[in-house]
């Protein structure tokens, strides 16, 4: 008798059963000795709800607001390259998942899957989450403007601009299993890493092979930002002063993340970051939206992660679990299971609607 499949942790196992050891080292791996791999996950768990009994609970409902937006539910699917080598039908079978929960979905830079075949399939439902694209900085700049006037024209409603890995992170099971990427298996909107040296005159002097050179900088994040009719924000901002400065220029958020433990080990859990830089974007004169991933493994988490100050969590390696095993119908699944926690955590704490969370709704746990 097969064990029904009812926990994120299920879908874990059952992706880890079907993929290649170089596939599974690379999705579920972390940077070095993974410790802010694995801290992302504890960090939530470390905090405990505090929730009011004999509330009002009529009316409720999980919707919430994103840059003047109103979408279904503060959760979306956080970009992941080479989504196609889980499952064969990649990108357009998580955006399908995602659109079918009332989730949003943020398309990698490092999609195996046009961006405008993406944004067809769910551009037009009326009930899915926000779509938006994720990229990384191209320094030739008429590639990057190129790069933008398609994301609008596919009608994509924001950018995401990674920002924390201008150099790969050490990561030592990639190392012993290797990443080479089954046949087939393109990168239509990523130039080849050569291409990327090559746009530097640096190119192989300096730090990484020249890499760090062509890193880019405050000033060719606000070129970026003065290119597109689209909101901007910077992905990878884990301290304060960096999330005024994002302010400062002209972004129009910032995503609290490390990563998921992929680039730099050691960095506290995105739990542990976020209250303060929450804080600084919310002292700004005209604040900005808030998002959160790392971690992220129950709805009692994204609760938590509202109740810190977040206006919406991004949900990574679960999601794509689930589309590893099962294809969209997986990957919706995962979805749906931290719909219903959410749900249910939002009754249980006395909060009618998102809305109503608050830090008061959270209390330290003691270790045991």
């Amino acid at each position: 008798m097969t064990t029904p499949i009812v926990t994120l942790q299920d879908h874990e196992h059952a992706a880890q059963a079907v993929m290649s050891a170089s596939a599974w080292a690379y999705f579920s791996g972390g940077a070095a000795d993974e410790i802010s791999l694995r801290r992302n996950v504890l960090a939530w768990q470390s905090q405990g709800l505090a929730p009011r009994v004999l509330q009002d609970l009529r009316g409720g409902h999980t919707r919430c607001n994103l840059l003047g937006k109103t979408w279904p539910m503060p959760l979306l699917v956080a970009p992941m390259a080479h989504q196609r080598w889980a499952h064969h039908e990649g990108e357009s079978g998580m955006a399908l998942a995602a659109a079918a929960q009332g989730c949003g979905f943020v398309l990698s830079h490092q999609t195996n899957t046009p961006l405008n075949k993406v944004a067809s399939l769910i551009a037009s439902e009326k009930d899915r989450g926000p779509l938006w694209f994720q990229l990384y900085w191209l320094t030739d700049r008429g590639a990057m403007r190129d790069l933008l006037q398609q994301v609008e024209s596919a009608g994509y409603e924001a950018l995401v601009l990674t920002v924390d890995a201008p150099v790969h992170g050490v990561r030592d099971r990639e190392r012993h299993h290797g990443m080479a990427l089954p046949e087939g298996i393109q990168t239509p909107h990523w130039p080849a890493p050569l291409n990327i040296l090559a746009a530097s005159h640096t190119a192989k002097v300096g730090l990484c092979a020249g890499l760090a050179a062509v890193a880019p900088t405050w000033a060719d994040v606000q070129w970026l930002i003065g290119q597109t009719r689209l909101p901007v924000l910077l992905k990878g901002i884990t301290h304060p002063e960096d999330a005024r400065q994002a302010m400062a220029i002209g972004a129009s958020g910032v995503v609290v993340s490390n990563h998921g433990g992929r680039v730099l080990d050691t960095l506290p859990a995105t739990a542990e970051l976020l209250p303060a830089i929450v804080d600084v974007v919310h002292s700004q004169p005209h604040g900005g939206a808030v998002l959160v991933d790392g971690g992220i493994r129950r709805g009692t988490d994204v609760f938590k992660a509202l109740a810190l100050g977040a206006d919406a969590a991004l949900i990574g390696r679960p999601a794509l679990y689930g589309l590893a095993h099962a294809g969209a119908r997986g990957a919706a699944h995962v979805l749906r299971l931290l719909r219903d926690e959410f749900e249910m955590t939002l009754a249980l704490c006395g909060c009618p609607t998102p809305q109503a969370i608050h830090r008061g709704h959270l209390q330290a746990l003691d270790p045991l």
